[in-house]
């Protein structure tokens, strides 16, 4: 097959064949089969879908000796298992956590025949969900199984993005979302750019995953959780789930981010863990149409509603952005401890409510929190207990003119909140620190220069956003095992990845090295 890049079409849509025809400079049935690689929207000028399109052409040689412009014949790009290694497992595989990470690793483990067994201290899909609802509608929190916690670990309940900047030459991202696909993903995520699933869609397709781990011999535990592991001559000998002591040799540890007791009790047994640099802010709604007014310029039914990225730099030097963006979405209490709040976004599938969210957050390093391993999350912790008691345990919201005016809010303005939870209206300045609020004012005011009304009176701000990204990371060699053998730590909460399709990634790279080490043995 050929690859044709730079084929254009308004977005109202259009014959792709006839114009993939024009490019080759042949006749429509000289054209036996294609497909979409790659579909991006181009909203500098004139609104178009640019397409990149795989087909089987007639006499391809000819075609591919005439060197036209943005043709070129396609390189195998599938994804391929590493050999077995010869060594043999004296105990099966044990894989903590079923986000992303832990989910593919058992699930490319399981493929290969090696049967893991994964153990996730929240609840199946079906049950957390349930305890996620009641939680909003109630504030009942289960500290084990919520937002953060549970099958599919925190991207269950958020926008499902699926982008990402990393290079892919061993085709694992292609993987990943072939993987998705055949469990029930819409097949657009494929090709399109920055495609997402959406938690609904998402939800199902986790499912599904795990049933397929568990046919093909997997094994999979909920309201199980990693209490202690045992060392002897700096080697793993086994690990202890809630009272039951197990033989363990190969742990991989793909832990969330709000993992905090486990990281906890890793650093006492004597895991290598850092402290890292990571973000902290807030998070704003917006109506929807002023986003798609901004962004697309003009109002048009073939359109996704419209996401925007944002980034600036503080005259003291701090980093400011954007952060996974929800158009159409929810802002959702995301608590995973009792007295404390943190937020994130969610957005279904088709991103239809009529706000888009998004964190501003603002870099922060050790001379903010730390140098200690876990001083990060003290720093987490305090400002999330400062929001439960300033919201009264509901998520604190205040409009951008008080929030500038230092001042709480007592009423709303034209936006209508959309949460997941119930919210108070006070002022979020009295959680964050100073240097945090100037750098949020700077930055909210220049994005307005970007996207006009951006910083509109009554912008809605909510606290707080602290869960961006792992604030410690547990050191790994090449080989992506710890100081002591036998712990493979990997994805975000590890400190290795960013959202889904990074953490997921890491989970197959951790796979692909007890593939390579040791052979399949049935248990």
């Amino acid at each position: 097959m050929i690859r044709i890049r730079q084929i254009k079409l308004p977005i109202e849509g259009s014959n792709i064949k006839e114009k993939v025809a024009q490019k080759l400079k042949i006749k429509e049935k000289d054209i036996i089969e294609y497909k979409i690689n790659k579909k991006s929207l181009d909203a500098r000028a004139d609104l178009i879908y640019v397409y990149e399109i795989d087909a089987k052409i007639k006499n391809e040689n000819q075609i591919l000796k005439k060197h036209l412009k943005d043709v070129s014949k396609i390189k195998d790009e599938t994804y391929k298992f590493p050999n077995t290694g010869n060594q043999d497992l004296k105990h099966q595989i044990i894989i903590v956590g079923l986000g992303p990470a832990g989910l593919f690793a058992g699930y490319m483990l399981a493929k290969k025949g090696y049967r893991p067994l994964i153990i996730e201290r929240g609840e199946d899909i079906k049950n957390r969900v349930k305890t996620v609802e009641k939680f909003w509608k109630e504030g009942i929190l289960n500290p084990n199984s919520n937002v953060q916690f549970g099958a599919g670990g925190a991207g269950t309940f958020s926008d499902g993005k699926l982008n990402t900047t990393s290079k892919d030459k061993h085709f694992r991202n292609k993987e990943i979302l072939k993987t998705f696909v055949k469990h029930g993903a819409p097949k657009e995520i494929l090709y399109i750019n920055k495609p997402h699933i959406g938690t609904d869609i998402l939800r199902n397709v986790i499912q599904n995953m795990i049933d397929e781990i568990i046919k093909m011999k997997g094994e999979i535990r909920y309201n199980t959780c990693l209490t202690d592991i045992n060392i002897k001559n700096n080697k793993l000998t086994s690990i202890k789930i809630n009272d039951e002591t197990i033989p363990c040799e190969n742990l991989i540890l793909a832990l969330g981010h709000s993992s905090r007791d486990t990281f906890e009790m890793l650093l006492k047994k004597g895991l290598n863990i850092t402290s890292k640099p990571f973000a902290i802010g807030i998070r704003l709604q917006h109506t929807q149409k002023l986003i798609n007014k901004s962004q697309y310029k003009k109002e048009n039914p073939f359109l996704p509603p419209a996401s925007y990225k944002l980034t600036y730099q503080t005259s003291k030097k701090r980093g400011v952005y954007s952060f996974c963006m929800c158009p159409g979405g929810y802002v959702v209490n995301a608590s995973s401890e009792k007295n404390m709040l943190a937020i994130n976004g969610m957005s279904n599938y088709k991103r239809d409510t009529e706000n888009a969210n998004s964190a501003i957050i603002v870099t922060i390093s050790k001379e903010d929190f730390g140098n200690e391993p876990l001083d990060g999350i003290k720093f987490q912790r305090k400002l999330e207990k400062k929001a439960y008691e300033i919201g009264k345990g509901k998520i604190p919201t205040q409009l951008f003119k008080d929030f500038i005016n230092n001042k709480s809010s007592s009423n709303l303005g034209n936006i209508k909140p959309i949460f997941k939870g119930k919210y108070e209206l006070t002022n979020i300045r009295d959680i964050l620190p100073e240097y945090i609020t100037e750098s949020l004012i700077e930055a909210i005011k220049y994005f307005d220069t970007k996207i006009k009304g951006f910083a509109q009176d009554d912008t809605l701000l909510s606290a707080i956003e602290s869960r961006t990204s792992s604030p410690i990371k547990i050191i790994r060699d090449e080989n992506y095992t710890s100081n002591i053998k036998g712990i493979y730590p990997c994805g975000e909460g590890a400190g290795y990845a960013g959202g889904i399709m990074t953490s997921a990634n890491d989970g197959i790279k951790v796979a692909e090295q007890i593939i390579k080490t040791y052979k399949p043995k049935n248990y």
